[in-house]
């Protein structure tokens, strides 16, 4: 259609243009997309393998730490300044040692194989048994290459300080594997041969290649862990030939933190604590995998809309002109045929302006009907930093028409006292009031407040308008304290609500109000924490403690105190720990922070262990865990952890009840089947409940009431009843029986336990 073919093209050229410019900045972002993807997957990759490094070290630490806690334990100081085998052997100090080391291995994985050996005594001590001949445990326990002599000399006969011996082949029990080894001889000052015992701690390769798993399980690579001169502490993925020609490959930079070799790329991290070199290799189509599908999208999705956008183009062109050459006769019917044809697409635009125009008057009033929620979302901006420059920030005030002008003032928030947990309708009804009459109280006080809501009982208020100079903020300071005193009195006087004022310290652009805002937030806690009234600035809320209360050695007591189900005990552990945090230091709100942290980690711990795991109330109680907010009183902290110590204790309280009845019943039901064995006694019971004697003991006088020797002697005697009811047996037949080997000592006991001598007990029933 040759009239309105001009207005065709230049509808179809502008939509060309429209599609050709997101095209080319769309191939700019996806370049850079390219970029930032791969770097972005070498830096995270980079990152986890830091992690499991500090994760490692710190295990490794904690290694080191279980040494100096057995040179501290008393018991086994005894045992090492003991002449030993010159003298009569100290079972009960190697029983004593051998107790108080199991807690170790059932807390630390990288504990779970560890022996102490004792010099003088020639005995080796496991968390599990005491080898008075260590050849027998090197029988079951043993490292391929090295002989039982060999072992003695090089590890149990030499003094070590904190040696590790690099992978070694380890056979256990008959399955091989590979460990490291780490020495320390005691005591921790021993030289020149002068250890007296050896502390060995085995460490399973698969224990250390779980923490750099997450590398090959995600990715199909490679891990490897060296020591400082190039011996293999763990290697995950790949053989030791390759790591050994990557190691001696001149074109590979061992000191570069990561780059590409043989299409892997390798990171390589090397730690100034230990020396030890982590290396971790990922394949690079793996690594690029998330690039190339961008690359894939990006290509197929950008074809796909240029020939879609040009057919659109096309039709929108011919439909767009259309009614524009039809809107162009009604306008020359309208306005004569004298009419510019230059103007049509200013006709166009003037009858859309118009459209526009009416739109818009209706828009203003909606606007205007929701200006306070625009501008409350405004401060709430604000104050979370979302503005990304102070253009932003101007736009959105002038937008939101909040009346921000200046760029200094102070940042603070006050919190309605005494609604702490409460939620009710009523009582969320009565802290909107109590808030509306706060912010109008406010508002007539002094200088001019913007202020927005923060949950049901918080209101965070923005003074605007200070002076710079530090004469001037002094004065200014006073100021704000008296108009929030003046409030408070005011809203206690004649409506008895108490609030905390809690101000950061002044802002000079408004850039820093969330910054300031989080300075008023630390106070506010610091507030609620020590329960400080009034006006509270953040300078004055900064007084630190150098670090929280929670040594490792408690830690493992409050473990191994809820494990055993001792809730009195564990609170007595939790009520120390507050004391020596609360009553003893002043923490800072971070250390608190800390503190709570530490507290939960460990109590997930406990959770994660398999006897809680595999319980009822495993997510119950990690949810509660989880709940535990540091920001809260530490009352509030003191009781639902509190409560959480109830739940678990009270679980094990419960698995203890039916296995100690299971026990018992055991071994009921080994003595009604042994009885007549006159070798059976309290250390055979224990040998088949495969339980301590002194553990049996106890059990069974707990859940029976009555002791075990006495509930066998009276399982022999009611045997010995029933048969002399009868004349099969004589006395003596009768003794050996039901256990005796001496006819004497049965007839005492049965005259102890029945009053009458076995042939009166016979004759009476025979009458």
């Amino acid at each position: 259609m040759p009239k309105f073919s001009r207005l065709f093209r230049k509808f179809l050229i502008s939509y060309i243009v429209i599609l050709v410019i997101p095209s080319i900045a769309g191939y700019m972002s996806y370049r850079t997309a390219i970029a930032v993807t791969q770097s972005v997957s070498i830096e995270n990759n980079v990152t986890q393998l830091r992690k499991s490094q500090d994760i490692l070290e710190r295990r490794i630490a904690e290694v080191e730490g279980f040494t100096r806690q057995l040179a501290l334990n008393q018991e086994l100081s005894v045992l090492m300044n003991e002449k030993g085998m010159d003298e009569k052997v100290n079972l009960y100090g190697i029983w004593k040692v051998n107790n108080d080391i199991k807690a170790f291995s059932q807390t630390n994985d990288f504990l779970q194989q560890f022996y102490i050996y004792l010099n003088n005594y020639n005995v080796l001590l496991t968390p599990a048994s005491s080898y008075f001949q260590p050849e027998r445990y090197y029988q079951s326990f043993h490292y391929k290459d090295l002989s039982a002599d060999e072992w003695k000399r090089t590890l149990l006969e030499q003094t070590h300080n904190r040696e590790i011996i690099p992978l070694k082949p380890f056979v256990t029990n008959g399955v091989q594997t590979s460990v490291i080894t780490y020495i320390q001889s005691l005591p921790l000052d021993s030289f020149n041969g002068a250890a007296r015992a050896t502390v060995v701690v085995l460490i399973d390769e698969k224990v250390i290649s779980s923490v750099l798993s997450d590398l090959k399980d995600q990715y199909g690579g490679w891990s490897h862990i060296s020591d400082a001169q190039g011996h293999t502490i763990s290697l995950l993925g790949r053989n030791e030939s390759d790591a050994a020609k990557l190691a001696a490959d001149a074109s590979f930079n061992q000191s570069q933190a990561s780059q590409f070799y043989n299409d892997d790329l390798v990171i390589t991290i090397r730690s100034k604590t230990t020396g030890w070199v982590y290396r971790a290799g990922i394949p690079r189509h793996v690594l690029m995998e998330n690039a190339n599908k961008i690359k894939y999208i990006t290509w197929s999705v950008t074809s796909a809309a240029l020939v879609v956008g040009l057919l659109v183009g096309l039709w929108q062109a011919y439909r767009n002109s259309t009614p524009m050459h039809r809107l162009l006769n009604v306008m020359k019917e309208q306005f004569g045929k004298d009419a510019a044809v230059g103007r049509n697409e200013y006709d166009f635009l003037q009858g859309n302006i118009s459209n526009m125009i009416s739109n818009n008057k209706r828009l203003e009033n909606e606007l205007n009907r929701q200006l306070p929620l625009i501008r409350d979302a405004f401060l709430k901006r604000l104050i979370a930093g979302e503005f990304r420059s102070l253009e932003e920030i101007s736009a959105a005030a002038e937008q939101a028409n909040t009346g921000l002008q200046a760029d200094t003032g102070y940042t603070g928030i006050l919190q309605i006292k005494g609604y702490s947990g409460m939620d009710s309708v009523d009582i969320l009804n009565e802290l909107s009031a109590a808030r509306l009459i706060m912010k109008q109280t406010l508002h007539d006080l002094g200088w001019f407040v913007h202020m927005t809501d923060l949950g049901a009982d918080r209101v965070v208020v923005i003074f605007e308008g200070i002076a710079t100079s530090a004469e001037d903020t002094e004065t200014a300071n006073k100021e704000v304290e008296r108009i929030l005193n003046e409030l408070a009195e005011f809203l206690f006087t004649e409506y008895k609500i108490t609030i905390i004022a809690a101000m950061g310290n002044p802002f000079t652009t408004l850039m820093e109000v969330s910054h300031t805002y989080e300075q008023a937030t630390q106070a506010l806690e610091y507030a609620l924490h020590m329960n400080r009234k009034g006006v509270l600035w953040f300078s004055d809320a900064r007084l630190e403690s150098d670090t929280y209360y929670y040594p490792l050695d408690i830690e493992l007591r409050l473990i191994s105190t809820i494990r055993a189900g001792d809730l009195d005990e564990a609170r007595r552990i939790l009520h120390a720990i507050m004391a020596q945090n609360i009553e003893n230091r002043e923490l800072s709100i971070e250390m608190k922070h800390q503190l709570v942290g530490e507290l939960k980690g460990t109590f997930l711990k406990l959770l994660y262990q398999k006897t809680f795991q595999e319980s009822d109330i495993f997510e119950a109680v990690k949810n509660r865990v989880a709940d535990i907010q540091a920001n809260e009183e530490i009352d509030v902290i003191r009781q639902d952890i509190d409560g959480i110590m109830a739940s678990l204790c009270g679980l094990i309280a419960n698995k203890k009840n039916d296995h100690h009845n299971k026990t018992v019943e055991q071994v009921m039901k080994f003595i009604a089947e042994m009885y007549s064995d006159p070798d059976l006694n309290l250390y055979r019971v224990a040998e088949k409940a495969e339980r301590p004697e002194k553990y049996i003991s106890n059990l069974f006088k707990e859940v029976t009431g009555k002791n075990l020797s006495d509930h066998l002697e009276q399982v022999r005697m009611d045997q010995a009843a029933n048969l002399l009811k009868g004349d099969t047996y004589t006395v003596d037949e009768i003794a050996a029986r039901v256990g005796y080997n001496s006819s004497h000592s049965f007839r005492r006991a049965f005259k102890r336990v029945l009053g009458v001598s076995p042939s009166s007990y016979r004759q009476s029933t025979t009458e």
